[in-house]
């Protein structure tokens, strides 16, 4: 996945940087660690970033993807139909992000743009991280682990707290992070959820133009009370109940500044062909965010 990352950016005209597991470990960036613990192949941290010289932002915007190549839900462990089968697709926010990049580099659109992505798989190897282990993010936040499979926010949350040495301007993250907004919206519209109205309201706009739509869910102060751990700072699963807003309520903690999380666990891949898309990946969010970007000021 970095060496393909590597080769848009030579195509297109982006820097890419590719942290090895040992800059990793000396970052201690311990969601993505525990995530790769299971894995025999090495997470990297890749490091994306456009920037024109004409950009109309002075601080930039900061794109997050999840990077998860393969999700069999770690110790615990996914069912297969409909589920594990096409778990292939758990990297989807990570290629929207550089996707997103390279359209931008390609088109010279003058807006100054940095891509975090985190990437491992998670498996469920004999020294995987297991349900009651307790590990300290990048941040120095401690999550009780409750679910091995709820691990794309871990390496989300790390790469959302490094999002800070940017100061930037406005930082939105991509992930295939809850089944439950399949259920919310089918696959006809990812969902959305931040502390940015103006940009939220951009993309909502954006979004029904390129019929790339978004529904926005709150983020009130009670889906934090499921995130308490009597253990730790948080646990990293909350409940079954509202679990695509408990998500990003966990998120949230790891941000502190303009910012709007984007689930497209519902969009991302298709079983079937529908209208214009194939089976397989569908690329749901690049047009969405490139048309965005165009209008950035």
């Amino acid at each position: 996945f970095s060496e393909e990352l590597e080769k848009m950016g030579k195509l297109a005209g982006f820097s890419v940087e590719v942290l090895s597991k040992k800059k990793i470990e000396a970052l201690r960036m311990g969601g993505l660690l525990a995530v790769n613990k299971g894995s025999i192949d090495p997470p990297t941290f890749n490091i994306l970033e456009w920037k024109p010289e004409n950009a109309v932002n002075s601080q930039p915007v900061v794109l997050v993807g999840k990077g998860v190549m393969f999700d069999t839900g770690g110790l615990s462990l996914k069912p297969t139909a409909k589920s594990m089968d096409y778990m292939k697709c758990d990297m989807a926010g990570g290629a929207v992000v550089a996707s997103t990049i390279f359209a931008a580099a390609k088109n010279k659109l003058p807006v100054q743009l940095i891509g975090l992505i985190p990437a491992t798989d998670n498996r469920p190897d004999g020294n995987a991280f297991v349900p009651g282990d307790i590990i300290t993010m990048f941040d120095g936040t401690t999550v009780e682990i409750k679910n091995t499979d709820a691990e794309g926010r871990l390496l989300l949350a790390d790469a959302l707290s490094y999002a800070k040495k940017y100061n930037p301007s406005l930082v939105i993250d991509v992930a295939t992070l809850t089944g439950a907004t399949e259920i919310i919206c089918g696959h006809y519209a990812l969902i959305a959820m931040g502390n940015n109205v103006e940009n939220m309201d951009k993309l909502k706009h954006v979004g029904d133009m390129v019929y790339e739509r978004l529904v926005e869910l709150p983020l009130w102060d009670e889906f934090a009370n499921a995130l308490k751990s009597p253990v730790a700072d948080l646990n990293n699963l909350g409940t079954r109940e509202a679990q695509t807003s408990v998500a990003g309520k966990f998120l949230e903690h790891f941000t502190g500044y303009p910012w709007i999380h984007l689930d497209i666990a519902g969009v991302a891949f298709y079983h079937e062909k529908d209208f214009y898309n194939l089976a397989g990946g569908t690329g749901f969010g690049i047009r969405l965010l490139y048309n965005f970007l165009k209008k950035f000021n």
